[in-house]
């Protein structure tokens, strides 16, 4: 039995508890019918309130979340995000220096939870939830950093990109500054070789270094998928044989892109 459930039960335990203590004393017929009166109508809708509130606060049971992620709605949610995180890609593969190599794709939908008495997080509010996170992972010549990373700013510069990077990021200049050994910090023992671009919308850009023989930071493989199981999960690899290591091997070293991952379908309690 949920704690919902429980909790509902014991306010409807003190409900009677009290009004069985409550008992006043004797009263003229006229008073005491008025009484009984109020008592016969409080009661059952106090059991009625309880009960209500242990079923709206009911996590959302598989079988529900499987209805709803197939719902068309949901569908069509699904499908606008994925064609979009898609699109984004395609505009990376074609725009910049970068060769992709390979797609991963993770969508799940989870049902809300019981009603959260301390500590909420929220995930109490909804029947269910579906969300999305994209990663594309591209070849690059690791001689060419410098002229790969401005290939990215060049084409986040042109009219509704949708490239997030662009010249006007002052750090992502000085990147470039550094790969081309034009910056200060690219110079002596303490130099830290860059990894990273960031931008405002959560788009993610990492690379692997390619400086130093030892203790290099490169880019991990793919958390393993969870079990495919649509529409409740389903998570793509595309082309599933291909690894990170195998993009290494035959481009010297790997991009990952990471796009924001989209809540696409919410249905509220």
């Amino acid at each position: 039995m949920t704690l919902t459930i429980w909790i509902a039960l014991l306010i409807l335990s003190l409900i009677l508890t009290f009004t069985a203590a409550t008992r006043p004393r004797p009263l003229p017929p006229r008073q005491e019918r008025k009484l009984w009166i109020r008592r016969t109508v409080r009661l059952p809708l106090a059991i009625v309130l309880v009960l209500a509130v242990g079923a709206c606060g009911r996590a959302t049971s598989e079988k529900t979340v499987r209805k709803l992620a197939s719902s068309p709605e949901a569908v069509k949610a699904r499908h606008e995000a994925e064609s979009a995180g898609r699109s984004t890609i395609a505009t990376w593969e074609s725009e910049t220096p970068l060769t992709l190599g390979l797609v991963v794709i993770e969508d799940i939908c989870i049902g809300g939870r019981d009603t959260e008495w301390l500590l909420p997080t929220g995930d109490d509010k909804y029947k269910i939830r579906c969300a999305m996170a994209i990663s594309a992972y591209f070849g690059a010549d690791p001689r060419m950093v410098a002229d790969t990373i401005d290939g990215v700013l060049s084409a986040g510069d042109r009219p509704g990109s949708p490239i997030p990077f662009n010249r006007d990021f002052v750090y992502a200049r000085t990147v470039v500054d550094y790969y081309r050994g034009n910056s200060e910090a690219s110079s002596g023992s303490n130099a830290v070789e860059p990894t990273e671009l960031l931008s405002t919308e959560g788009v993610a850009l990492n690379w692997d270094q390619v400086r130093g023989d030892n203790g290099r930071e490169l880019i991990d493989e793919p958390r393993s998928c969870t079990p495919h199981d649509p529409p409740i999960r389903r998570c793509i690899q595309e082309p599933e044989s291909t690894s990170i290591r195998d993009l290494r091997r035959q481009y010297g070293m790997v991009f990952k892109i990471t796009i924001p991952v989209k809540n696409y379908h919410t249905i509220r309690k």
